[in-house]
């Protein structure tokens, strides 16, 4: 991950929060208002962006930094108070990136005996497994108001300002043929030359998976879905023509 962030554009007071992922992929939030229990919308947030069954609250708090910039009313001064879980602690040095804190040392949060077993945690794999894959996703968000809700809808996107460094990308086909790879190899060509970003490409046969067709609403094939950056859009054919692509994944020539 490589991050240059503006710290000018960083409030001088916030609360930030940080939620990873098993595999290194990452969610955060800078609060200046200090509202909201957070983590849990970062979560929502999650399973939007990697498709999961349901928010993984179980990464909470195991994965989980949190970061206060405070007004100290005795001195009049800024302090900083900062700490991360041990699934998270190695990471230090992406938390004070995307924090814009130099390189300060961060505290490690207290916890329980047994609290953040990784034998437990891996359980949840099987049901989760894009959290055990990198992405390289960096993924801030910003909340224009502070919500109370303990546990946000799952179309919580579509009331928060999210950027990524990245595309997520599902390439729905029929089967494994000389067609399908003539698609991949024209698409995979197109997103290294063009692109310029990170990116995920999931390619699912729908022959194979009969039951995503239907979730994602997939009448024909080959059908790309760009699930991020918002808005989501679709394309079916076969993608020989580059400039709808581009024009489809929102690039500009």
């Amino acid at each position: 991950m490589r991050l240059d962030p503006n710290k000018s554009t960083l409030p001088q007071l916030f609360k930030g929060i940080a939620l990873f992922t098993p595999g290194g992929d990452i969610v955060y939030c800078i609060d200046p208002s200090k509202q909201g229990r957070w983590h849990f919308h970062l979560c929502a947030t999650l399973q939007e962006i990697l498709d999961l069954p349901e928010p993984p609250h179980f990464l909470v708090p195991c994965y989980t930094a949190t970061i206060d910039h405070w007004l100290d009313p005795h001195t009049q001064k800024i302090r900083t108070f900062a700490e991360a879980y041990p699934g998270v602690f190695r990471h230090q040095a992406v938390l004070n990136a995307i924090f814009g804190t130099g390189e300060l040392v961060w505290q490690p949060a207290p916890w329980q005996e047994g609290l953040c077993d990784r034998m437990v945690l891996t359980t949840y794999r099987s049901s989760f497994p894009q959290l055990w894959e990198d992405h390289d996703l960096i993924i801030p968000i910003e909340r224009s108001e502070p919500e109370s809700l303990y546990y946000p809808p799952i179309n919580t996107l579509q009331k928060q300002s999210a950027k990524t460094q990245g595309y997520i990308l599902r390439l729905f086909v029929a089967g494994n043929s000389a067609s399908t790879e003539r698609i991949l190899q024209n698409l995979h060509e197109l997103l290294e030359k063009h692109l310029g970003q990170p990116y995920t490409l999931k390619v699912i046969d729908v022959l194979t998976h009969p039951e995503q067709a239907e979730a994602n609403n997939i009448s024909a094939t080959p059908n790309l879905v760009k699930v991020w950056p918002h808005p989501v859009r679709r394309i079916v054919g076969h993608f020989d023509n580059a400039e709808k692509l581009l024009q489809f994944l929102g690039i500009q020539e």
